[in-house]
């Protein structure tokens, strides 16, 4: 089934205390699941527990440091979530890889409620643990209203709006915000967000929840009188950028090595002109996935097992300059060869009818006073089962690719959650996963956001102003650079 986002106004609307709608902000599927008892025995673990399962089952990692990581308070990357895959190599060592990890991240319409009477779920949570503490830490440098702004994901989004009316006792400006939009509802005034109503007035705010994630960094300033969560900051270290995110793990890795705590990442290849790709997709023996590094909602990631693949990648125009090259997690008998081996899905528990299919994880977390706290849990499939051989002529997107968001011609979005797999008692089973691979996600989620928060964090000045020479030299994109210094005309390379 596909659902169709609701198209917004081109207006920011009202919206008041005690209008929050259950069945408003999550899938059908969703409303009424109820949750498997593993995974919430997973959400209630103490971290003690968690500390002692994990370092029992990776003797390697210092129990002091891991738990340095879960009590870590970010200061950028407030909200996260990851994808992850549940991967194994010849010799059966299984583990959880990080794809990426998003800012923004979309799940709560996916997750069953942990508990009845939390009608609001993890959009209460997240406000409760996070968003309201941070607003409450120290007196905001402006006064006004509060907003969400968002440019995809309705049907969260608005549910981050109800609950923060409810929360704050006070309305709030669900206001949209399309990359390209001739004539936004939202503006910048010496540094001061302004939204427009349905009356065309101009309404100041202190502080906003963003649901951006097309380009944020080109309407959404990186120096802000207005607090904004996750700033714009926290996507290109990492939660919007595939090639620092890369380079974040990496610093991140290299950091903690003799702590034993390691972000699994396929094995990467950065700033990769597009002529170059070619043979580095031979390196790895003619299998690798190629990223557009900017990109999201499945957009810009491309499978490549094949020469005719490769061609078609090749014809297509971008308009960045910089790629990264992965090497591919398939089937046994058609992933990439890498430093480190071949590894390959463990996918899905067989059908009845012997088919496997490969799926993700997404592991939602925010940065709380007692660290860095699960949220929810949601898993993907993809559209055709994880074949032993690719037939002529098949994209291997259609067997690898998971994501649920559709884009319509005319710009719009859909999600197609017949792929959608709920930590329900109906669905979590097929997914052949067990408390330890849950525990494994959290850990890898945690991992990776610390290292993107570090990244964020070398990326300002003692001023807290972007360094935007340091970041050049990083990540030496000129299109996206064109980008950032468009959408922030007070930033120069000088």
């Amino acid at each position: 089934m596909i659902l169709s986002e609701i198209k917004p106004p081109k207006a920011a609307q009202r919206v008041q205390p005690g209008n929050f709608e259950a069945s408003q902000h999550w899938y059908p599927k969703a409303l009424n699941a109820t949750i498997h008892p593993m995974v919430n025995f997973f959400l209630n673990l103490s971290r003690e527990r968690i500390i002692l399962r994990y370092c029992h089952l990776h003797p390697k990692v210092k129990a002091e440091a891991l738990e340095a990581m879960l009590d870590y308070r970010c200061k950028h990357f407030m909200w996260a979530g990851a994808d992850l895959l549940n991967v194994t190599s010849a010799s059966g060592r299984r583990q959880m890889v990080v794809i990426e990890n998003n800012s923004c991240p979309s799940g709560q319409k996916s997750m069953p409620l942990t508990d009845d009477h939390q009608e609001q779920g993890g959009y209460r949570l997240l406000m409760d643990r996070t968003f309201a503490p941070l607003l409450n830490k120290k007196r905001l440098p402006v006064s006004g209203g509060l907003a969400v702004v968002y440019d995809k994901n309705y049907m969260e989004a608005s549910g981050y709006a109800a609950v923060m009316a409810d929360v704050f006792k006070e309305t709030v400006f669900f206001t949209p915000s399309f990359d390209e939009d001739p004539n936004p509802p939202l503006r910048f005034v010496d540094g001061v967000m302004e939204v427009r109503d349905e009356e065309g007035t101009w309404h100041p705010i202190r502080a906003a929840f963003r649901y951006v994630t097309q380009k944020p960094w080109n309407r959404l300033p990186l120096h802000s009188k207005t607090k904004v969560f996750n700033p714009t900051l926290a996507c290109l270290a990492g939660g919007r950028n595939k090639m620092m995110a890369a380079k974040a793990y990496n610093q991140f890795n290299e950091e903690f090595e003799a702590a034993g705590l390691e972000v699994n990442i396929p094995e990467t290849i950065w700033d990769v002109a597009k002529e170059d790709i070619p043979k580095w997709v031979a390196s790895m023996g003619g299998q690798a996935v190629v990223k557009v590094p900017y990109s999201n909602a499945g957009q810009g990631v491309f499978t490549i097992v094949s020469q005719a693949e490769l061609d078609e990648f090749m014809a297509q125009n971008f308009s960045y300059d910089r790629f990264i090259v992965q090497s591919l997690i398939g089937n046994y008998q058609w992933s990439s060869l890498s430093s480190t081996g071949k590894l390959y899905h463990v996918g899905t528990i067989p059908t009845a009818n012997g088919k496997t299919y490969v799926a993700d994880l997404r592991m939602m977390i925010s940065s709380t006073e007692e660290g860095l706290l699960p949220l929810c849990v949601y898993a993907r499939r993809a559209r055709k089962p994880l074949e032993d051989e690719i037939e002529a002529g098949s994209e291997s997107w259609d067997m690898l690719g998971t994501n649920l968001s559709v884009r319509r011609a005319d710009g719009s979005w859909d999600s197609d959650t017949e792929r959608l797999v709920l930590m329900d008692r109906r669905d979590f089973n097929k997914l052949g996963i067990g408390l330890d691979d849950l525990i494994e996600a959290y850990i890898q989620t945690v991992l990776s956001t610390v290292a993107i928060d570090k990244m964020a964090q070398s990326l300002v000045n003692n001023q807290g102003k972007f360094r935007l020479k340091l970041f050049s030299t990083l990540n030496n994109d000129p299109s996206l650079l064109e980008e950032i210094m468009t959408g922030n005309p007070d930033l120069t390379l000088r």
